[in-house]
């Protein structure tokens, strides 16, 4: 009997016991490739993803039977998000998926002051607003008031557990709350600022439906905030990738002396901005590749001991 035919993918390695978990992380940050099946090694499972991540690793995998082949797309919780307008193609990504309720299609880039987009409805229900559900949170989202990525959902994941039971954490750009509940799990305080209304409208509503109550909401200009907190902060999170450079002067009056800064960027150079860190007081700063962006660009992220 010939060989199944086998393909290279990327993938994650996890424990089976946390399999599953896992799984739908990935799913909701879009990075689970379907095409393949997940395969067992010893005692872990190995989940094929659609591109390179950090602590990826190689193998191959069992292609699924083909099934009828649909548009690329992105989902965002209830919401597909197609890369062409085509109405035929959208009404059957709506069918593939009992959990869809909208397939939109962006008419504009993520641009202006508060990173928002236009979008056309082109099957299902008139709305950009659905729910995502992420580590056991459930995130309101609506795509065309408030800017939201899941793409990042390992990369919040993974700060969380590496932070110290009862840090004081301030979110800089914290949209609808992603970063700020995940972090709140450990944290003791998280002060959670954005400049956009509607972001701070439906961080507050997250706020609510998560229970949490150490999370401040806080609607300001990120670069005001040393002016009402001080440098009182175990760690800060800068996630505003195309602009954040120039909010490092607030970010290091933030934290305090051997806390930690979170510094997302967009790069085209491994070391693109340590210049730009080094001229404020740092103990040490570590650069990482979070994920691919475009073929000569990816997302990174500076994470900076400060220094006294």
């Amino acid at each position: 009997m010939e060989e199944e035919e086998r393909v290279r993918r990327w993938c994650l390695r996890v424990e089976k016991r946390r399999a599953e978990e896992e799984r739908q992380v990935l799913i909701a940050g879009g990075l689970l490739d379907r095409s393949v099946r997940p395969c067992a090694d010893g005692d872990d499972l190995l989940l094929p993803l659609i591109e390179e991540m950090e602590g990826a690793e190689e193998a191959l995998f069992k292609p699924f039977p083909r099934h009828e082949d649909l548009p690329r797309h992105e989902l965002v919780g209830g919401i597909a998000i197609m890369q062409e307008e085509d109405r035929a193609g959208a009404a059957r990504i709506l069918a593939s998926r009992p959990s869809l309720h909208t397939v939109l299609y962006p008419t504009s880039a993520v641009e202006g002051e508060f990173r928002t987009r236009e979008f056309l409805i082109l099957a299902g229900e008139e709305t950009t607003r659905t729910v995502v559900t992420e580590h056991g949170h459930h995130f309101v989202v609506d795509l065309a008031r408030a800017y939201f990525s899941a793409r990042l959902s390992t990369e919040r994941h993974r700060v969380c557990a590496e932070m110290t039971e009862g840090e004081r954490v301030v979110d800089m750009f914290a949209g609808v709350g992603p970063f700020a509940l995940t972090l709140a799990d450990r944290a003791s305080l998280v002060v959670a600022a954005d400049l956009n209304p509607a972001a701070v409208s439906l961080l507050c509503e997250n706020i609510t439906k998560n229970r949490k109550t150490n999370v401040i909401p806080v609607l300001a200009d990120a670069i005001h905030l040393p002016g009402v907190f001080g440098r009182t902060f175990d760690r800060v999170i800068m996630n505003l990738p195309m602009e954040s450079v120039q909010f490092l002067k607030a970010a290091f009056a933030l934290c305090r002396p051997g806390g930690t800064i979170h510094f997302y960027a967009l790069v085209d150079e491994e070391g693109k901005y340590l210049d730009a860190i080094r001229a404020f007081p740092v103990r040490e700063v570590r650069e990482r590749r979070v994920r691919s962006y475009s073929p000569a660009e990816w997302h990174a992220v500076y994470e900076i001991v400060v220094g006294e």
